[in-house]
């Protein structure tokens, strides 16, 4: 465990990313990816409109099967579009870039896809998003185009690259939204094929802060719910913000890492993504 304070959080920006910056903001990404090689993730997406049936008495019943969760995952994502992604890069220590300012800086994508007007959507989720600040109608206007995201995100150094490592909460629809940019195309159908995709771009360092919380007594709920047990507390925006809780999920996971795993620990429950564990035995 270490004993080392955590960074200071007194002085972060957020870097919203729109059609018209996108270039200059990976630009900035690629210039700085090696000295800080730790990713932390969170995408807002429209919530879940496809859910499994069961036939006890024809109530949803949450299944702890990889194979079912992962076939509803992929028909919500293959039905509905991203929104937004929140990018925290940090160095191992959770320092983040300064970009040589007195300021540190994080990054919101903010996507064209989704349409309010016309595109599937769960109505309290997006009630919800509109709620912590998001402007669909921006989005639509100024918003990202997935397709020209998705091919500068190739050559940012952000995935495909061995040196990074990929930290997240509770991320399996996270990666399925990511996957399906990048390739440009629907999920696969297998888990398995899924699960190759994900550490195809995005390595064999992949932490869930979700999964580890299993190895640590008294960690449950979301991560709102875990980050006060540990004490973390959100430097800046709202939750259901991409940008604020990728931040969010580095310190929680900074935490955990401290107060749970001695060093080197950690490492062997890397590539888990909750939900869609696979017994590799």
């Amino acid at each position: 465990m270490s004993d080392k304070p955590p960074p200071p959080r007194e002085s972060v920006v957020i870097r919203s990313v729109w059609y018209d910056n996108l270039e200059y903001e990976f630009e900035l990404i690629r210039s700085i990816i090696d000295c800080f090689p730790i990713i932390s993730m969170d995408t807002e997406f429209p919530g879940i409109v496809v859910r499994p049936t069961y036939p006890i008495g024809g109530q949803y019943v949450r299944s702890g099967d990889a194979t079912a969760h992962y076939k509803s995952l992929k028909a919500n994502v293959d039905l509905l579009k991203l929104i937004q992604l929140g990018l925290t890069l940090s160095d191992c220590d959770g320092n983040l870039p300064d970009l040589g300012t007195e300021k540190h800086f994080i990054w919101e994508f903010n996507f064209k896809d989704f349409d309010i007007a016309n595109d599937a959507h769960a109505h309290d989720s997006v009630e919800l998003l509109r709620r912590q600040g998001i402007d669909f109608e921006k989005n639509r206007e100024f918003g990202i185009d997935s397709v020209r995201f998705a091919a500068l995100m190739m050559s940012s150094g952000l995935v495909l690259n061995d040196s990074v490592t990929w930290v997240t909460f509770h991320c399996a629809y996270d990666f399925g939204y990511l996957v399906k940019c990048l390739t440009g195309e629907l999920l696969p159908d297998q888990l398995n094929e899924f699960l190759n995709l994900v550490s195809l771009f995005f390595g064999d360092r992949v932490y869930d802060v979700k999964h580890l919380m299993r190895f640590c007594a008294g960690l449950y709920g979301g991560l709102d719910r875990a980050s006060k047990a540990l004490e973390v507390k959100r430097a800046i925006g709202k939750s259901h913000q991409a940008g604020s809780d990728s931040l969010l999920t580095l310190d929680a996971w900074l935490e955990v890492k401290k107060r749970y795993f001695q060093e080197g620990d950690v490492e062997k429950y890397a590539n888990v993504l909750y939900g869609l564990e696979v017994d590799s035995s």
